[in-house]
């Protein structure tokens, strides 16, 4: 009997929605499913090299950008919102032509709305069931539901009470029936492993304001004496710049080579984006956050972390190489424990 066919498709905003499939896709190879990738840009280039023998497709792309201005981010995204409605469209299109080529038996969407068909089983994937957007929140979160009731099952991806992850984002006032959490996903392993570095940067998110946090991060650690281990999360095959003698510059890694990197350093300084949180909640490391411009959901988890006693943050203008001396003072992240039934989660594709 031939295994059932899923489509895993995550929305291409930065490298996180990628990078939290990872492990759902193994679990799906490890039930006996056959898992198909579906994306754009640079989340489906790392996820063709992290599963090469997979089949994978590529999507209509949002093309979402950021301002320079962080400020501005809301209104643009509200200037871009008939294009968004169109591409969901298109990808409603190209989500039929998959079913009918591939004979699917599922699918599982990570934020991207046009992905799924009415006769299969959908699952949407968010940590988001309140949707941050500073005095425009209760309308953002009620569209987002609005999106979400259309598809079978909602996946939260943290622990289904205190303690978790995502806080307020996951955990509505009023619980959903479709929702199910799946506890704290992560494609890492802690390992006990030598310290080599005494920070990591682990850059990601969408330009400009990638290469703007990237340039203020190269300026300051340039200054420190301390060994460094500086990823830009650029998919790119061209040589990374030279940039101090104290430290070590990669566009990417990948697998185990970012599972080492992460074990063996000390202090990671990082966007505060959920998967980046999952990730190194699991590994219990120290951090220093740096929530991205404008993003009122990567300011809340900072700000979150900070209050629980896990790790400090700022904002990006405002970073300097001092600010990392807070790190010591904080316990550093820890998973909450929740332990997800996969046989269970993945029922809902051979009940149809």
């Amino acid at each position: 009997m031939r295994s059932r066919r899923i489509l895993v498709a995550p929305i291409n905003w930065g490298l996180g929605h990628a990078t939290r499939c990872i492990p759902l896709i193994k679990k799906l190879e490890e039930k006996g499913f056959t898992p198909i990738i579906a994306s754009d840009g640079a989340a489906l280039e790392l996820l063709k090299k992290e599963f090469p023998h997979l089949k994978a497709f590529e999507l209509p792309s949002y093309n979402i950008t950021y301002t320079s201005r962080g400020s501005l981010l809301k209104w643009k995204l509200l200037l871009d919102s008939p294009h968004i409605l169109k591409n969901i469209k298109k990808e409603k299109r190209a989500t039929r032509i998959l079913v009918e080529k591939l004979n699917l038996h599922g699918i599982i969407s990570d934020s991207r709305f046009g992905v799924r068909y009415k006769h299969l089983p959908n699952v949407f994937i968010t940590h988001q069931l309140n949707v941050l957007s500073g005095n425009t929140t209760f309308l953002s979160s009620r569209l987002h539901h609005r999106y979400i009731r259309k598809y079978d099952e909602c996946w939260v991806p943290d622990a289904p009470s205190k303690p978790n992850l995502s806080g307020f984002l996951g955990h509505p006032k009023a619980q959903q029936e479709a929702v199910k959490y799946m506890g704290i996903i992560s494609r890492f392993e802690k390992k006990d492993l030598p310290q080599i570095y005494e920070y990591m940067v682990l850059l990601s998110g969408p330009e400009p304001q990638r290469s703007l946090l990237e340039e203020i991060l190269l300026r300051e650690l340039k200054q420190s004496n301390k060994k460094i281990l500086f990823v830009r999360g650029v998919v790119s095959d061209n040589q990374p710049p030279m940039a101090a003698p104290n430290m070590v510059v990669k566009n990417y890694l990948f697998g185990k080579e970012l599972e080492h990197a992460l074990n063996s350093s000390k202090v990671v300084i990082a966007r505060s984006g959920y998967t980046t949180l999952m990730d190194l909640a699991k590994l219990e490391k120290q951090a220093f956050f740096i929530p991205t411009p404008g993003q009122f959901e990567q300011k809340y988890l900072a700000e979150r972390m900070k209050k629980l006693g896990f790790a400090p943050s700022c904002e990006q203008e405002d970073f300097d190489l001092e600010k990392l001396e807070k790190a010591k003072n904080y316990s550093g992240l820890n998973d909450p424990g929740f332990i997800c039934d996969y046989s269970g989660l993945f029922s809902l594709f051979q009940s149809k």
